[in-house]
């Protein structure tokens, strides 16, 4: 399908995170997912990687992330490019919610320590 509306977008929470889907394979997508992430005030960064590239374009709020040991602050407008099986966080340290569309190439899979390689749910 080309088109999806808000009221067709699922939304999963992991770790106190809600990422809400808008393309994917499940929903027409054949190459890229997106999805917006929504990080409350205190939800505590999960370190973790993907097997491809990620990007998120901040919308919303300010959000401070660790890729690969260097520390980024992700503002409205601003760019974060996650390179693959790179150890990264991302927090939000304000009161205010942190909002941003994220950018996976299909097939891409996140990596949590301990953990089996998987595809997220709202990439998917």
């Amino acid at each position: 399908m080309p088109f999806i509306a808000p009221s067709d977008a699922p939304a999963f929470t992991l770790h106190g995170a809600v990422f809400t889907g808008l393309a994917s394979p499940s929903r027409g997508a054949a190459e890229t997912a997106t999805w917006i992430v929504t990080l409350p005030a205190g939800v505590p960064a999960t370190p973790h990687q993907l097997t491809r590239e990620e990007i998120f374009v901040g919308l919303e709020g300010r959000a401070l992330a660790t890729v690969g040991g260097q520390a980024y602050e992700v503002t409205p407008g601003s760019a974060l490019v996650v390179p693959p099986h790179t150890m990264f966080t991302i927090t939000n340290p304000d009161a205010a919610p942190f909002k941003a569309v994220a950018l996976l190439p299909v097939g891409g899979q996140a990596v949590i320590a301990g953990q089996a390689p998987f595809t997220p749910p709202w990439a998917a």
